[in-house]
């Protein structure tokens, strides 16, 4: 049988003829390349640690000549760095879904950590078997640190990776772990700076929505507040405490104007229980701002939403989560930082609802 052109002996032997694919250059042709043993050029190619400034040129020099580009995985080993970096956030799915601080710390992190060529992993470490869970896998290598927030008194999360020698930084002000790297806001000069408003435009039976007593945000918020009225010689007695939450917040504001039905002015220590605040106040047929002010906490995009909108704290939180990432940065990089909180300013974000 005949065969058909082109194909045959001939055509077999003119592809054995090709050229064969070129290989990627390897770590032992770039040591041979620069002169140098394979052990100083993988310190090159792995940060120059303990390496001669004539090396470290000669073995870039091969690199760039030979076109070599370090394996991750290997090079991962090599360091002992991952390349990721938690967000480790001790609450329920849905309080992380529902509430804007969240979003804004996810935002601010991320930017940080895409500048420095760091993935972001999100560890839900909710108390019970997901906590443990939590803590194994934040403390065995899979990841190079942990910005950390939504701080509770009894939760001993972070205690335990601090112990464990996890480089870590704090959104807020943890309350279990002392001389902490953290980045928080003045929540205490913002409650306060928020009353003494209401106070100085005539108020003088303010309430307060407190947050949980069990989280720094709430604790701060709460001083705050009394702060500004007993320096006014007011009283301090309009105190309910919710938990951050619409649903939390709507449950406080009922109880508070049901116990003191002669409050004028209400701070609320979050916008997102302030929003359930004012339906509260109206839904007994009063009037915001004209018989009960509202004052909220945070202005993450919720305050200018409501009806009326909502006179509040400016919470910096996106920056502030900016921060903490570039300082997580800066310390796997071998930065020293003292344990010295980095304090964010408060200012207000005036509204029609005070």
């Amino acid at each position: 049988m005949g065969t058909a052109a082109g194909v045959g002996p001939t055509a077999s032997r003119t592809t054995a003829r090709t050229a064969p694919r070129r290989t990627a250059p390897t770590l032992r042709q770039v040591a041979a390349a620069a002169g140098v043993s394979r052990a100083t050029a993988s310190r090159v190619i792995n940060g120059g640690h303990l390496v001669s400034d004539h090396a470290k040129q000669a073995v870039e020099a091969a690199i760039a000549e030979l076109g070599f580009t370090p394996n991750p995985v290997a090079r991962n080993l090599a360091t002992r760095r991952t390349g990721s970096v938690a967000l480790v956030v001790p609450e329920p799915n849905a309080r992380l879904l529902s509430d804007p601080f969240f979003g804004s710390v996810i935002n601010g992190l991320s930017l940080s950590l895409e500048a420095a060529d760091l993935q972001m992993i999100l560890v839900i470490a909710r108390p019970g078997p997901g906590h443990d869970r939590a803590v194994r896998y934040l403390t065995t290598g899979q990841v190079d640190g942990a910005v950390i927030t939504s701080h509770h008194r009894e939760d001993l999360l972070n205690a335990r990776l601090v112990e464990a020698g996890l480089p870590c930084v704090f959104v807020g002000r943890p309350l279990d772990v002392e001389d902490s790297h953290c980045v928080d806001m003045d929540n205490v000069g913002g409650a306060r700076l928020a009353t003494e408003y209401l106070i100085e435009h005539g108020r003088r039976r303010i309430g307060t929505v407190a947050g949980p007593a069990d989280m720094t945000a709430g604790v701060d918020r709460l001083l705050g507040w009394r702060q500004a009225l007993e320096g006014a010689g007011l009283p301090t007695d309009a105190v309910v405490h919710g938990d951050f939450t619409a649903a939390g917040g709507a449950e406080a504001t009922r109880r508070l104007l049901a116990e003191h039905p002669d409050l004028d002015a209400i701070f609320v220590a979050s916008d997102l229980m302030a929003s359930t605040a004012l339906t509260e106040v109206a839904a007994l047929g009063r009037r915001v701002p004209d018989d009960v002010a509202v004052f909220g906490f945070d202005d993450l995009g919720l305050a200018t939403t409501t009806t009326p909108p909502l006179s509040t704290v400016i919470h910096p939180v996106e920056a502030m989560a900016v921060r903490a990432g570039q300082m997580l940065v800066e310390m796997l990089s071998g930065i020293e930082h003292a344990a010295e909180p980095v304090v964010f300013p408060a200012r207000l974000a005036l509204r029609d609802s005070a």
